[in-house]
């Protein structure tokens, strides 16, 4: 019975995974190279206590005695082989955890927006340069040019469609012109995002880029007509929201361009 089971074990990858993993910590730990240090686990009052009301968040019961002993030894086992999943490696090159772990960089760069309160100042500084984007009935004419998520690209072709020269361009079905088109409809088509950015642009001549639910887009307003400006407390909470969210933008790009600025990027193109 026993030989038949460590036969059937032996076919299995995660038993094959697990014992080279062990072979290698005590290869390295025998020849020095191995650190042990962190090979403690503490959970101290604090962090039961946390484990606890996770679990009672979600199902509105503080845990008993015997399910808050299986959340303990839950937490030791996800702790364990996440531990030992980095001491291989298992983390590098993995497109999930590389978009996870952007995601959390994200998220840290721009955590205080979420809950900031702007001063009566600062709402009024953003109010007076965004003042169009709250206009009410405003419509729009315009034209735009997709580039997808080449932003870099847009840039230079709205400087080239200025200057009158013809630039290439990414396929798209996406709209093409409006005309006479009010905000919520350009919401719609392109996201809310391009209707509020539309506002601030002048008529005449290629701006942006513009940032889309599908990409970059070089813009031309060419008419602009019905607005009715309302006053700031009017419109002050959608101000403030709208503060908000170019805030957090603003806060992670600043965020990006210090640590960019701290590497030396090489690019090698074939």
């Amino acid at each position: 019975m026993i030989g038949r089971w460590l036969r059937s074990a032996g076919r299995e990858p995660l038993v094959h995974f697990l014992i080279a993993g062990a072979a290698l910590w005590v290869v390295m730990v025998y020849f020095g190279e191995g650190d042990t240090r962190d090979r403690k686990i503490t959970l101290d009052e604090a962090k039961v206590a946390n484990i606890a009301n996770q679990w009672e968040q979600s199902w509105r019961r503080p845990p008993s005695p015997q399910e808050l002993d299986g959340l303990i030894r839950d937490y030791i086992k996800e702790e364990i082989y996440f531990r030992e999943a980095m001491r291989l490696g298992l983390d590098v090159d993995d497109p999930v955890i590389r978009r996870r772990l952007r995601s959390k960089m994200e998220f840290l760069a721009t955590a205080q927006v979420e809950n900031a309160t702007p001063t009566d100042a600062e709402i009024e500084r953003y109010f007076a340069a965004n003042r169009q984007r709250y206009a009410e009935g405003m419509t729009f004419s315009f034209e735009q040019k997709y580039f997808a998520d080449d932003e870099a690209t847009a840039r230079n072709a709205i400087a080239a469609l200025n200057a009158g020269q013809p630039v290439p361009l990414v396929p798209t079905a996406i709209a093409a012109a409006m005309d006479g088109a009010d905000v919520e409809q350009i919401k719609r088509e392109f996201g809310d995002t391009f209707g509020k950015t539309l506002a601030n642009l002048k008529t005449g001549r290629w701006a942006g880029p513009v940032r889309s639910g599908f990409g970059w887009h070089a813009v031309k307003v060419t008419k602009r007509s019905g607005a009715i400006a309302p006053t700031l407390g009017d419109v002050r909470q959608r101000v403030v929201n709208d503060w908000r969210t170019d805030t957090r933008i603003s806060r992670e790009a600043a965020a990006y361009q210090t640590l960019l600025d701290s590497y030396e990027i090489r690019i090698a193109r074939p």
